[in-house]
C-alpha cells in the first residue's frame, strides 16, 4: 500500500454524476504525480460538487488531505482525513495522513492514536510501525524537556539579563522561548515558581523595546485566566508601574501593555462573579479592590502630561472594555458610578483637549471621539433619572469652571468639551448647549480670524445641527454663517467644514424627496467629492468631505453621482483603511445610503389619501432610489471593491467601531449579497469572515442583518468554502439566532435553509446544531401555517436525523415526531412530500423499531405509501420503496400486510421496469416477500 500519494483510482459507485467524478479524480491523481498540488486540490474538489457517494467523498476528502500535507497547510489537512474518516471509520489511508497533520502541528498524543489504530489494522505495515516509533520518540522528548524546564527558564533569564548578550541573536531566540512557554499553563507556571516575575521586572527596567515586548508577551501567559498570579504580578510589578508603561512613546510596547492589562482585568473580573475562582481555585479576599486600583490608575493616567497619545487612547480603549456593564440584564452597575465620581472630569479633559497645542495634554486624531464614546458608554449604563443628573451636573459644572473667568483659552476648552458630548452622550450635550453663553460664544468663534479657534466652533456648530432640539435655532441662526465662511475663508480647513454643517442642514429631510432645505445638494456633493479625492490635503480634513457626503447621500441624485464617480470611490475606500478610524461611522453612514440599506416601509395609500385631505405632508420617495437603481448601484460598488474596504473597518481594534457603526455594516453587507450572482464576489473578498464578528457582537439589528447576510452566502455557496476551518462551526450560532420568533417569515425561512446545508456536511457540524439548542424551534416551524416554512424545517430535520441524538427523538414513546413525517408524505406539496419521505427513509433504515409504529400512527399510513411509489416522480417513488423495503426487512408481520395490499402489485409492475434504484428496492421488497413465504415466485423464477 502507497502512504504518500492520493491513493489508487478505486472503483466508483454508480449513481449520478460518477463518470464525471472518476473522470476528475483520475486527472487529481495525475496532477499531484507531477507535482501540481493545486491543480489536484481543484480537480478533487470539482470532483465533490457532482454528487459523489459516501465511498466517493471518503476518497476525495483523503486525496484533499494529501495535497495540503504537501502544500504544508496542516491544519486543512487535518480537517479533510477527519471527514474522510467520518465518512468511512476504517480508511487507512486517510488515518495516516491525519496523524502526518497532528504531528506537525504539535499534537502527539492525538497522532499516537491514529497511528496505533493504523498499526492495529495493518500490524505488518512498516510505514506505520516506523512513524509510530518516531512519535513516541519525540513524545519522551518532550516530557524530558518540561522535566528540565527549570533549567531551562534559569538559562533563558542568564542570557537575557547579560549586558554582553546586548543585541545578539542569542537573545532574540531566548525571549522567543520564554514567551511560547508562557503560553501553556504548565509553562507560566514553571516561570512563575522560578521567580519569574521579579526577572521579568528586571528585564523591564533595562528600557530595550524588545527585551520589555518579550517580557510583557510573557506577563501575559503568567497572567491569562489565572487570578492568583495575576495579583502576585500586580504585588510584584507595582499597578502604577504596569499601567505607566501604556504611556510609552513605543506604539508596539504600548499595545504589549494594554493587552497585559486587559488579561489582568478579566482575571480579576471573573474573580468578582459568584463562585467562580480562576483556573487555579485560589480564593482571593477581594478581586474588586484590585480591579478599583486598576482603574483608578488608568484614570490618573488619562491627564498625565508627558504620555503618549497612543498610550492615552489605549487607556481610554480599556474603560471603555472594562467598565460598563455587558448587558442590561446584569442589575449592578457600581463600578460605573464609581468611575463617573472618580474620573468624569478625567475623561472630559481628554475630550475638550485641542490636538497637539504646546503644554497641552498629547492627544491623537482619533482620542476625543474615545472620548466621546466612553462618556456615551457610561451615560447608557446608567439606570434611573438621579444617576443620569448626577452626570449631567458633574458635565455641567466642569464646563462651567472653564467657561468663567479662564478667558478666551478657557471658553475654547469649554466649547470643545460640549462638542465632546455631543459626539458621545448628546442629552448632555444638548443641555451644555443651553448653558448661559455657550451657544453666543459658538457663534461669535465662528467669525474668528485665529483658524484654531475658528475649527474648534465650526465643529460645535456642526455637531449641534445634529441634534433636533438645537437644529431650528441654528437653521435661523447659523446657516448664513456658514454659508458666508463657505465662500469667504481662504482655509480649506474651514470651508470644509462649513461645507458639513451645511450639508448637515441640507439632508433635513431624510429620504423625503419632498423636503430639500436647499436645492444646490449636488454642488455641494461635487465640492465633497473634489476635498475628498484630494490627496494633498490632510486626512483629518478629508474625514470631513466624508462627513459631508454622509449627509448629501441621502438624495438619491447624489448617490447616483457619486457610485459613477471612480477617483472618490477609490479615496472612500482608501480613507476609511487609515489611521484616522473617527472615519468609520461616516464611511458606513454614506454606504448605507447609498444601498438604500437603512429601514423604509411604503405608507398606507389610504393613510396617504387622508394626510393629504387633512393637508398634511406626506413623504415622497426619490424616483432614483427605486430598486432598478439600487441594484445597479451595489454593482459599482462591488466592482469599487467595497468588500474589501469593509472588511478592513470590521478588522480595525479602535472604540469608534461602535455598535451602532457595526450596525450600519451589517446592513450594508445584507444589501451587497440581497442578488445570488453577487454572492461569489462578497465571498472572495473576504466578507464571510468579515461578517462572523458583525454577527455575533452589536445591536440586536445589527446582529441579525449580518445573521441574515450569512445565512443567504451559505444557503447559495459552498459553507466549507466560504468559511473554511474551524470558521464554519462559527456560522451555527447566528443562524440559530434567526429561529427566534422575533425575526421575520423571510429570516426564518433563510436560517432553516442554511442549517439544511449544514447539517448536511458533517457530524461534527450537526453536533454543532444540536448542541445550540435548536431541534426544539426547528420542529416548531414544521407545524408553521406557511408551506415554505414548514418544507425548509422538515428539510432541516430530515438531514439533522443522521444523528443518533435526533433518531432517539423519534424513537422515544409518547411524541408525534413520526405521525407528522408520515402525514407529510402524503400532503399535495411536492417538495415538502420528498423532505418527509427522504427523513422516513433514512429514520427507517437507521432504526428498524420505527417500522413497526407506522402502521400506528395513522390509518391513512397505507394509502400514503401507496401513493408515494404510484407518484410520477422518480424521486418520490424511490423514497417510498425505500421505506416500503426497511419495513419488509423489519417485520414478516408488518410485510404480510403489505403484501395483502394493494402494494403487491405496484411492486410487481415496478419491479419490471428498466434498471433503476426504484426497481432494485422493489425486487428487493418482492425477494423478502418470497423468503418468508408470503409469495411465490413466477415461473420463470422473477
Amino acid at each position: 500500500m502507497t502512504v504518500s500519494g492520493p491513493g489508487n483510482p478505486e472503483p466508483q459507485s454508480v449513481g449520478p454524476g460518477a463518470s464525471s467524478v472518476e473522470q476528475l479524480r483520475k486527472d487529481g491523481n495525475e496532477l499531484f504525480k507531477c507535482g501540481d498540488y493545486e491543480g489536484a486540490l481543484t480537480a478533487y474538489t470539482q470532483a465533490l460538487g457532482l454528487g459523489a457517494t459516501p465511498q466517493d467523498q471518503a476518497i476525495l476528502h483523503r486525496n484533499r488531505a494529501a495535497c495540503h500535507l504537501k502544500l504544508e497547510d496542516y491544519e486543512k489537512a487535518e480537517t479533510e482525513a477527519t471527514k474522510a474518516i467520518e465518512k468511512d471509520g476504517g480508511d487507512i489511508k486517510a488515518l495516516y495522513r491525519r496523524s502526518q497533520a497532528l504531528e506537525k502541528l504539535g499534537r502527539l498524543d492525538q497522532a499516537v492514536l491514529d497511528l496505533q489504530r493504523c498499526v492495529s489494522l495493518e500490524p505488518k505495515n512498516k510505514v506505520f510501525q516506523e512513524a509510530l516509533r518516531n512519535i513516541a520518540g519525540q513524545i519522551q522528548e518532550k516530557v524530558r524537556y518540561m522535566s528540565s524546564t527549570d533549567a531551562k527558564v534559569e538559562q533563558m533569564f542568564q542570557i537575557l539579563l547579560d549586558p554582553q548578550e546586548k543585541g545578539t541573536e542569542k537573545k532574540q531566540k531566548a525571549s522567543q522561548n520564554l514567551v511560547v512557554l508562557a503560553r501553556e499553563d504548565a509553562g507560566a507556571e514553571k516561570i512563575f515558581r522560578s521567580n519569574g516575575v521579579q526577572l521579568l521586572q528586571r528585564l523591564l527596567d533595562m528600557g530595550e523595546p524588545d527585551l520589555m515586548l518579550a517580557a510583557l508577551r510573557t506577563l501575559v501567559g503568567i497572567c491569562s485566566e489565572h487570578q492568583s498570579r495575576t495579583v502576585a504580578t500586580l504585588s510584584v510589578l507595582g499597578t502604577r508601574r504596569v499601567v505607566s508603561m501604556l504611556g510609552v512613546e513605543n506604539q508596539a510596547v504600548s499595545l504589549a501593555a494594554c493587552h497585559l492589562l486587559q488579561v489582568m482585568f478579566d482575571a480579576l473580573k471573573e474573580g468578582v462573579k459568584k463562585g467562580f475562582r480562576g483556573k487555579e481555585g485560589a480564593i482571593i479576599v477581594d478581586p474588586a479592590r484590585e480591579l478599583k486600583v486598576l482603574i483608578s490608575n488608568l484614570l490618573e493616567l488619562l491627564t498625565e502630561v508627558g504620555v503618549s497619545g497612543q498610550g492615552r487612547d489605549n487607556a481610554l480603549t480599556l474603560l471603555i472594555k472594562v467598565v460598563p456593564r455587558k448587558s442590561p440584564k446584569d442589575p449592578n452597575n457600581s463600578l460605573t458610578l464609581w468611575v463617573i465620581d472618580q474620573g468624569l472630569k478625567k475623561i472630559l479633559e481628554v475630550g475638550g483637549s485641542v490636538q497637539d497645542p504646546p503644554g497641552e495634554l498629547t492627544v491623537t486624531a482619533n482620542s476625543r471621539m474615545s472620548a466621546s464614546i466612553l462618556l456615551s458608554k457610561l451615560f447608557d449604563d446608567l439606570k434611573c433619572d438621579a444617576e443620569r443628573e448626577n452626570f449631567h451636573r458633574l458635565c455641567e459644572n466642569y464646563i462651567k469652571s472653564w467657561f468663567e473667568g479662564h478667558g478666551l483659552a478657557g471658553k475654547l476648552r469649554a466649547i470643545q468639551t460640549v462638542s465632546c458630548l455631543l459626539q458621545g452622550p448628546c442629552d448632555a450635550g444638548n443641555r451644555a448647549l443651553e448653558l448661559n453663553g455657550v451657544m453666543e460664544s459658538v457663534i461669535a468663534l465662528c467669525a474668528s480670524e485665529q483658524e484654531e479657534e475658528q475649527l474648534v466652533a465650526v465643529e460645535t456648530l456642526i455637531h449641534a445641527a445634529g441634534k433636533a432640539k438645537r437644529a431650528s435655532f441654528i437653521t435661523a441662526n447659523g446657516v448664513s454663517l456658514l454659508k458666508d465662511l463657505y465662500k469667504r475663508s481662504e482655509k480649506d480647513s474651514i470651508r470644509i467644514r462649513a461645507l458639513v454643517g451645511l450639508c448637515k442642514l441640507g439632508s433635513a429631510g431624510g429620504t423625503d424627496f419632498s423636503m430639500k432645505q436647499f436645492g444646490s445638494t449636488l454642488k455641494l456633493a461635487k465640492q465633497c467629492r473634489k476635498w475628498l479625492c484630494n490627496d494633498q490635503m490632510d486626512v483629518g480634513t478629508r474625514r470631513w468631505a466624508v462627513e459631508g457626503l454622509a449627509y448629501l447621500t441621502f438624495d438619491a441624485d447624489v448617490k447616483e453621482e457619486f457610485v459613477e464617480d471612480a477617483a472618490a470611490l477609490k479615496a472612500l475606500f482608501q480613507l476609511s483603511k487609515s489611521e484616522e478610524r473617527s472615519v468609520l461611522f461616516a464611511v458606513a453612514s454614506a454606504l448605507v445610503n447609498c444601498t438604500n440599506s437603512y429601514d423604509y416601509e411604503e405608507p398606507d395609500p389610504k393613510m396617504v389619501e387622508l394626510a393629504k385631505y387633512a393637508k398634511q405632508h406626506v413623504p415622497e420617495q426619490h424616483p432614483k432610489d427605486k430598486p432598478s437603481f439600487v441594484r445597479a448601484r451595489v454593482k459599482k460598488l462591488l466592482a469599487a471593491g467595497v468588500v474589501s474596504a469593509m472588511t478592513c473597518m470590521v478588522k480595525t481594534e479602535s472604540p469608534v467601531l461602535t455598535s451602532s457603526c457595526r450596525e450600519l455594516l451589517s446592513r450594508v453587507f445584507l444589501a451587497l449579497v440581497e442578488e445570488v450572482e453577487d454572492r461569489g464576489t462578497v465571498v472572495a473578498q473576504g466578507g464571510g469572515k468579515a461578517l462572523l464578528p458583525l454577527a455575533l457582537e452589536g445591536t440586536d439589528v445589527g446582529q441579525t442583518k449580518a445573521a441574515q447576510a450569512l445565512a443567504k452566502l451559505t444557503i447559495t455557496s459552498n459553507p466549507e468554502m466560504t468559511f473554511p476551518g474551524e470558521r464554519i462551526y462559527e456560522v451555527v450560532r447566528p443562524l440559530i439566532s434567526l429561529l427566534h420568533l422575533n425575526c421575520s417569515g423571510l429570516q426564518n425561512f433563510e436560517a432553516l435553509m442554511a442549517l439544511t446545508n449544514l447539517a448536511g456536511i458533517s457530524e461534527r457540524l450537526r453536533q454543532k446544531i444540536l448542541k445550540e439548542k435548536a431541534v426544539p424551534m426547528i420542529e416548531g416551524y414544521m407545524f408553521e401555517e406557511h408551506e415554505m416554512l414548514r418544507r425548509a424545517a422538515t428539510e432541516c430535520m430530515c438531514n439533522l436525523a443522521m444523528s443518533k441524538e435526533v433518531q432517539d427523538l423519534f424513537e422515544a414513546t409518547g411524541n408525534d415526531r413520526l405521525k407528522l413525517l408520515v402525514l407529510y408524505s402524503g400532503e399535495d406539496d411536492e417538495l415538502l412530500r420528498r423532505a418527509a419521505a427522504g427523513g422516513l427513509a433514512m429514520l427507517t433504515s437507521m432504526r428498524p423499531s420505527l417500522c413497526s409504529r407506522i402502521p400506528q400512527v395513522t390509518t391513512h399510513w397505507l394509502e400514503i405509501l401507496q401513493a408515494l411509489l404510484l407518484s410520477p416522480s422518480q424521486e418520490l417513488q424511490h423514497r417510498g420503496a425505500v421505506v416500503v423495503l426497511n419495513m419488509v426487512e423489519a417485520s414478516r408481520e408488518i410485510a404480510s400486510t403489505l403484501m395483502e395490499s394493494e402494494v403487491l402489485e405496484i411492486l410487481s409492475v415496478l419491479a419490471k421496469d428498466e434498471e433503476t434504484p426504484v426497481t432494485r428496492a422493489a425486487t428487493a421488497c418482492l425477494g423478502k416477500a418470497v423468503e418468508y413465504g408470503l409469495i411465490k415466485p413466477s415461473q420463470d423464477g422473477k
